[in-house]
């Protein structure tokens, strides 16, 4: 199981770095409306793979805190603390990676 998740974070970052560089090549200005929308298509698949990674990045943050926490009540402060910054450094790369694909299409 943990192979598969390798495999999800390689593909959604060639997704998130290939699909900006073909919405912002010169050339796909001047094709045809079919291949413009491929593009567009390109872009939303990868605005998603990145929310849905992120998304399970920090559902696997929650669980584990939440289960350090239940093993060592004494320790929750710091615990929480840590997976609070680990989330918002998993949202902060995400927002990224959403602006990101959104000047593709809008580009």
């Amino acid at each position: 199981m943990n192979k598969f998740f390798k495999v999800f974070a390689v593909a959604s970052l060639f997704a998130l770095v290939l699909a900006p560089m073909a919405a912002f090549a010169q050339e796909a200005a001047a094709e045809t409306a079919a291949k413009a929308g491929s593009i567009l298509d390109l872009n939303g698949l990868a605005a998603g793979l990145a929310i849905v990674g992120a998304a399970f990045g920090i559902s696997r943050i929650g669980a584990s805190a939440v289960e350090s926490m239940a093993r060592q009540p004494e320790a929750s402060g710091s615990i929480n603390s840590a997976m609070i910054v680990s989330a918002a450094l998993i949202e902060g790369a995400t927002f990224f990676a959403l602006i990101i694909c959104l000047l593709g299409i809008l580009g």
